[in-house]
C-alpha cells in the first residue's frame, strides 16, 4: 500500500531521541542496530509497538500531549555499557525514573504493553547494537565506553511510524514536549 507517496506504515514506537548520543554511538548503530537502518535516531524506547498508525488520530495525539506534559523534562546521563545476555549491548541511562514514569503513563492510558509483554522488566535503554557476535558487540562497546559519559537534556516524547523492514526509513509523525 502507499500512503502519501511512500509505503505506508504498519507499526508506531514512542521515543527519546538522544541526539547528544549520536558522536559516540552512530557508527556502530549503523552497522549492528536494525533500528538505524529505518532512520530511527539514537533513543530510548518510551513503547513499542505503539498503536497501529491507521489507529493513531486526533484523541490518541491529544492523550500523547497530556502524558508527556506530566512528566517534566529533564537531564539524563549515559555512563555505563550494559548487556541483555549476550546479543544485545546498550547504554543505561541515569536517572531512568523519568523514562519508566512515561512509559507507565503511556501504558497506563493507551492499554499497552511494552514490547507486547516479551519483557517483564521496563529496562530504559539506549541500544548500541544486538544479534551479532559477541565479539564484535564488545569491540563496538569499548569503542563507545572511550566516548562516555554523554549528558543529554530530554525535552519531548517522538511519536514514529514506519514498517520493520530494510529500505524503510520511519518518519516523525508528531513531538510532544515534556512538562
Amino acid at each position: 500500500m502507499v500512503h502519501n507517496g511512500a509505503v505506508t506504515p504498519t507499526e508506531s514506537a514512542l521515543i527519546l531521541a538522544i541526539g547528544e548520543a549520536e558522536p559516540a554511538v552512530a557508527a556502530h548503530r549503523e552497522r549492528l542496530d536494525r533500528a538505524a537502518g529505518w532512520g530511527i535516531p539514537a533513543h530510548i524506547t518510551v513503547l513499542y509497538p505503539f498503536l497501529p498508525p491507521h489507529e493513531i488520530d486526533d484523541r490518541a495525539t491529544a492523550a500523547l500531549t497530556g502524558v508527556a506534559a506530566s512528566v517534566p523534562a529533564f537531564f539524563l546521563t549515559l555512563q555505563r555499557v550494559s548487556w541483555f545476555g549476550d546479543r544485545v549491548v546498550w547504554l543505561a541511562p541515569t536517572p531512568a525514573t523519568p523514562i519508566v514514569t512515561l512509559t507507565a503513563a503511556v501504558t497506563a492510558r493507551f492499554g499497552l504493553l511494552p514490547y507486547g509483554g516479551e519483557h517483564d522488566d521496563v529496562i530504559p535503554h539506549l541500544t548500541i547494537g544486538h544479534d551479532h557476535p559477541r565479539p564484535v558487540l564488545e569491540a563496538a562497546a569499548a569503542d563507545v565506553t572511550r566516548h562516555l559519559p554523554v549528558h543529554a537534556r530530554v525535552t519531548s516524547m517522538r511519536l514514529i511510524a514506519g514498517r520493520p523492514e530494510p529500505g524503510e526509513p520511519w518518519q516523525t509523525l508528531a513531538e510532544f514536549p515534556l512538562g
